[in-house]
């Protein structure tokens, strides 16, 4: 059997058809949903970008030891334990982050090819200085948008986009090497911003726009904006959507051309999404020059897609069992029957895509960094049953190190907490949108999802300097003293 995995960044759940969107078009990824497992409740672990390929070149998660960096000499990779089994390896990717400044994440690959051009990539320096399409105050970076426009100046058509050279890139490699056993991992950094679709796709959801076009919007509180200039960010964002849908399916006629399909497994999923104004946000994040802070992570952004469709079984089915990034990696082994390192704390779903039914783990957790900024501040997405809980950490902890600003010094989109904030806690059978926080009326499940959540970062083997202030019961007070029986 060989695997192929396809990773688009930033991919809300939310806005494919295979998960209930009727207006975003995604008509290949909606074909493949038809073929394949739809896991319903998978989750985010490891926030953002680059931490999340560390959970997936690893099959860990790093939230609990590490953060945004390089990958660490000594992890053990896919990449190199599939070589090792004898599988040609390659990684196709536009992705910047984890290939630029030395981050190495193509290592253990056979082959690697980098697409160049997406966000911060600094590739071309002409045009010098060309005009942006939105004031610059309502622009996360202008600097990266005008580097991100002198990397589009040559763009012809379509076929120009990076996520169309990376897939088209992606076929090439697969009529070269379709004979042999073989690894592909394709990971595409659209939909994330800047969007740059080609206007015919960005007419489908929001035709006869003349404003500002808020390519790469601020990441904070939403109402900066205008409606028509949030209605087209989102027009933008579904475009992005489709056009990544479109290549992701001349991939898909590649693998039947070329009779891959009676033998190749295709993976599909994204890191997390991002906000287009739910919640009052944009981005994922706030961030301004000079800072940066976290938001809380709702379902928009960490319930991701998964797709997973097996060559020998042509039948979609809908699996609601929690599934999480650092599981790809011993899924994918199990599939190829290579034994898996010790090091890997994923579960391989493929016991539960073949029909076990007491194959699942009981909960998912989302986080930035626990490693790196252990302190109360950092919000932790705590999914368990139809409850979702968004924990800061105790109220007698300072907050993590950078939300210490003088609200004087912010600018009007960055609102900081300036104590650490109380759980939240949402029921996501009668409010899957999260309007709601039920805390103080269900303080008993809180605690519940907390404690669990604790017993997760034990079982993985959170070093205890970072563990003790998610299991400090320092406050009395703290989710109304309920936490004391967890001495026990």
């Amino acid at each position: 059997m060989n695997v192929i995995l396809i990773v688009a960044d930033s991919m809300r759940r939310d806005h494919l058809g295979c998960y209930g969107n009727a207006r975003v078009r995604t008509p290949n990824l909606n074909r493949l949903a038809e073929q394949a497992c739809v896991f319903e409740n998978a989750y985010a672990a490891s926030f953002p970008t680059v931490p999340n390929r560390l959970d997936i070149m690893t099959g860990r998660f790093s939230l609990i030891e590490a953060g945004w960096q390089p990958l660490p000499r000594d992890a053990t990779v896919l990449a190199e334990v599939l070589s090792d089994a004898g599988y040609v390896t390659q990684m196709i990717s536009d992705t910047p982050h984890t290939l630029a400044n030395g981050y190495n994440y193509q290592r253990g690959f056979d082959g690697w090819e980098w697409i160049r051009g997406q966000e911060t990539d600094r590739w071309r320096t002409a045009p010098a200085d060309p005009p942006l399409p939105a004031s610059p105050e309502k622009l996360r970076r202008p600097e990266t948008v005008r580097q991100h426009l002198r990397n589009i100046a040559t763009r012809q058509g379509e076929e120009d986009c990076f996520c169309a050279r990376t897939m088209q890139a992606a076929c090439d490699w697969l009529e070269e090497n379709a004979g042999r056993d073989f690894f592909l991992y394709v990971d595409t950094f659209d939909p994330h911003e800047p969007w740059d679709a080609p206007e015919s796709y960005v007419a489908m959801y929001d035709p006869g726009y003349e404003g500002e076009r808020v390519t790469y919007p601020l990441y904070g509180l939403a109402n900066y904006l205008t409606e028509p200039e949030l209605n087209h960010i989102r027009a933008m964002y579904a475009a992005e959507v489709t056009l990544v849908d479109a290549w992701i399916g001349r991939v898909l006629v590649m693998v039947e051309a070329l009779g891959l399909a009676n033998n190749t497994a295709v993976i599909f999923t994204s890191d997390h999404g991002f906000y287009h104004g739910e919640h009052g946000f944009t981005g994922k994040a706030f961030s301004w020059e000079g800072g940066h802070a976290d938001m809380p992570l709702y379902s928009e952004v960490v319930r991701i897609p998964l797709l997973i469709r097996l060559p020998d079984d042509d039948c979609g089915r809908r699996l609601q069992c929690f599934a999480q990034p650092p599981d790809l990696m011993p899924t994918i082994l199990d599939l190829l029957d290579v034994q898996r390192p010790d090091s890997v704390q994923g579960m391989s779903l493929a016991p539960i895509m073949h029909g076990a039914r007491d194959h699942t783990r009981p909960l998912a957790v989302c986080s930035p960094s626990l490693a790196g900024a252990p302190l109360g501040g950092r919000p932790t997405t705590v999914v368990e049953g139809d409850w979702l809980l968004v924990y800061y950490g105790s109220p007698d902890d300072p907050l993590v190190p950078g939300l210490h600003h003088d609200p004087a010094d912010l600018p009007p989109h960055v609102e900081l907490p300036t104590a650490v904030p109380s759980p939240e806690l949402y029921d996501l059978a009668h409010d899957p949108e999260q309007k709601y926080n039920v805390y103080e009326e269900n303080r008993d499940i809180a605690v519940k999802l907390h404690a669990d959540h604790v017993h997760l970062l034990e079982e993985l083997g959170m070093a205890e300097e970072y563990l003790c202030h998610r299991r400090a019961l320092r406050s009395g007070h703290f989710l109304g003293g309920l936490f004391e029986s967890m001495d026990d």
